[in-house]
């Protein structure tokens, strides 16, 4: 469940908010659009939900804890709830893609036996497994959104977010990662993604948070995600 009751976003030197007054709410399992032109606050949203920063003002609460005024290893714990789909990717270039992938686990402490069972689970299900010996600077940008999405799913987050996480796919591949992103909500994940596709939204019609200017400027909570399969490649 997230829920945000009059949060606002201040960043240190910044004149005014990045997000102001914000409201909303999104239950456990369901999947949002988060939508709005550049430089609507689309991003900073993400970063407060991938607990990178803290409101400045007002009352977040994340899969049932308190953000606002939690300690730091209440949050750290929150954070390994969450997996995050940055629009830069930000892969180590000089590990390779399994060991990229298989990061989160090891900063858990899971065994290396339990690391490569999981890592390589993931890996086949977003059909990266053949890369898993290469190093990020010779994917493709589709192989690279991939494994970024791998990395992010690892963990079996409660919560995923993504920013333009089709931006580097050709159509069929977009398509088949709305499928998993429907597969994950099925199991009850959150999952919110952040695009400026509007061929990707109608391709999946769901609910929608829409970002103008730092504010709220519409929440559609109609309907919920359904790709159309029968357009799939």
């Amino acid at each position: 469940m997230i829920r945000l009751l009059n949060v606002s976003m201040m960043p240190p030197g910044v004149g005014q908010p990045v997000l102001r007054n914000l409201t909303l709410s999104v239950p456990q399992g369901e999947f949002r659009w988060l939508l709005g032109p550049s430089g609507a606050g689309k991003s900073s949203l993400l970063r407060l939900l991938t607990l990178e920063t803290r409101p400045s003002a007002g009352q977040m609460d994340l899969l049932g804890v308190s953000v606002t005024h939690a300690s730091r290893a209440t949050l750290r714990n929150l954070r390994r709830r969450i997996g995050f789909v940055p629009q830069d990717y930000r892969l180590i270039g000089e590990w390779t893609v399994f060991d990229n992938v298989a990061l989160p686990l090891r900063l858990r402490g899971a065994s290396e036996r339990d690391t490569r069972r999981e890592a390589f689970a993931v890996l086949e299900w977003l059909d990266v497994a053949h890369l898993a010996d290469k190093r990020p600077g010779t994917l493709s940008g589709g192989e690279q959104q991939r494994t970024a999405i791998a990395r992010a799913l690892i963990g079996r987050p409660e919560l995923l977010l993504a920013d333009e996480p089709t931006n580097a796919l050709e159509d069929a591949q977009a398509r088949r990662l709305l499928t998993t992103f429907q597969e994950l909500i099925e199991m009850g994940t959150t999952v919110i993604v952040a695009t400026h596709n509007e061929a990707l939204v109608h391709e999946a019609p769901a609910a929608s948070i829409v970002l103008q200017d730092g504010t709220i400027a519409n929440t559609d909570i109609q309907g919920g995600m359904s790709v159309r399969r029968g357009e799939r490649s």
